[in-house]
């Protein structure tokens, strides 16, 4: 079998809409996607997956711990952009 032909990527589903049957995720780098709920194996709200494309096609695999691994990781990317004044220094 090939190589990963992209490389895997984590989603976290944010909310599943029952009357449209989307599920509204987000991914690794704050992009908010959606797409039918269906291709989720146990799609619930707060769960991670561990998204694989290869020459077979999409993969979806549940990814304990997941959500909050990419929380962490939003958390580190607000420090990384915050402010950093010298002491006395005001904008």
């Amino acid at each position: 079998m090939a190589p990963d032909v992209f490389p895997s990527t984590l989603l976290v589903v944010d909310l599943i809409d029952d009357s449209s049957g989307l599920a509204e995720v987000e991914d690794e780098q704050g992009r908010t996607y959606a797409f039918p709920a269906a291709w989720l194996p146990e799609a619930r709200d707060g769960q991670a997956y561990r998204v694989s494309v290869t020459p077979d096609g999409v993969q979806f695999t549940a990814q304990p711990g997941g959500s909050a691994l990419l929380r962490e990781k939003s958390k580190q990317t607000l420090l990384d952009f915050s402010d950093d004044f010298a002491e006395g220094e005001r904008p």
